[in-house]
């Protein structure tokens, strides 16, 4: 598809509002939605979440491109699956946000097989196909076609984490022999990519302590296949202050990178660090 169809300004759909928020907000993101007519993007390294889940030559040359920045970066290069670790992060942190975005701002739930997700190999933009989505009884979308109507917010968070597993379970198949990780491992990076990515993007947008708590009741630590819940917790900062910190369900891998450095959500990093570290960043 050329590029000046893909930025054509598409006719409002139900999410059209929560892409566009989060392009605002977070410019490092931008999603275009696709008509029932409209074709596939082609060309200008364009891939597809379900080429990625083929685990062929697209994700191989998908994760050249990690590894190059790791070296690029850090002078040295990285062990095959850590590079596909980082790629998969890469990849599953910003396809998240297409499914909990609207969830959040708007309380719909759009559904994204893997061939509903088109990307460039270095991501930046997504261009999506929608055919349905959820939404609560007395959404002035519940008539519009395609919608599904959900009996309440327990039923709609049902329905995101149904919808990020339809999205992310083949994209997890293809990169496992990758990442040399099963099932369980694979599913708490799910876990971890939901939960930071809406985290991030709460703080973004002045939400915060709102963006905790949904998340918290969205996971909330007994919902198969995810493995672990939101995992939220605070410490206490020199001047009594609260600091939200949480402990990832996975391991990123950068550690094999720089031993020294590790993230500040990682189960390898101790109270007091974290909190020197989040007292400086604030």
């Amino acid at each position: 598809m050329p590029a000046s169809v893909l930025a054509a300004r598409p006719s409002p759909s139900p999410v059209t509002g929560a892409y566009a928020r989060l392009t605002e907000v977070f410019p490092g993101l931008r999603v275009t939605e696709l008509g029932p007519q409209d074709a596939a993007p082609t060309g200008e390294d364009w891939t597809s979440a379900a080429e990625l889940a083929a685990g062929g030559a697209a994700l191989d040359a998908f994760l050249a491109w990690d590894d190059a920045q790791v070296i690029k970066n850090y002078g040295k290069r990285a062990r095959p699956d850590v590079v596909a670790s980082f790629g998969l992060h890469r990849y599953a942190w910003p396809a998240c946000l297409l499914i909990t975005m609207p969830w959040f701002l708007h309380r719909r739930v759009p559904r994204l097989p893997a061939g509903a997700v088109f990307f460039p190999r270095e991501l930046g933009h997504a261009a999506v196909r929608i055919t349905s989505f959820a939404c609560l009884p007395d959404d002035p979308a519940a008539g519009l076609p395609g919608a599904v109507v959900v009996a309440d917010e327990e039923a709609l968070r049902a329905e995101v984490r149904a919808a990020v597993a339809e999205h992310l379970g083949p994209v997890l198949d293809g990169f496992r022999p990758r990442v040399r990780r099963g099932p369980r491992a694979l599913w708490g990076m799910a876990t971890d990519e939901i939960v930071e990515g809406l985290w991030y993007l709460g703080h973004l947008l002045g939400e915060e302590p709102r963006a905790v708590a949904e998340v918290a009741r969205l996971l909330p630590g007994s919902t198969a296949p995810y493995v672990g819940g939101a995992g939220f917790r605070e410490l206490t900062g020199p001047a009594g202050e609260a600091l939200p910190t949480r402990d990832r369900a996975s391991c990123c891998m950068f550690y094999t990178v720089r031993p020294e450095d590790t993230c500040v959500t990682c189960p390898r990093t101790c109270d007091a660090d974290r909190v020197a570290r989040l007292t400086a960043s604030a």
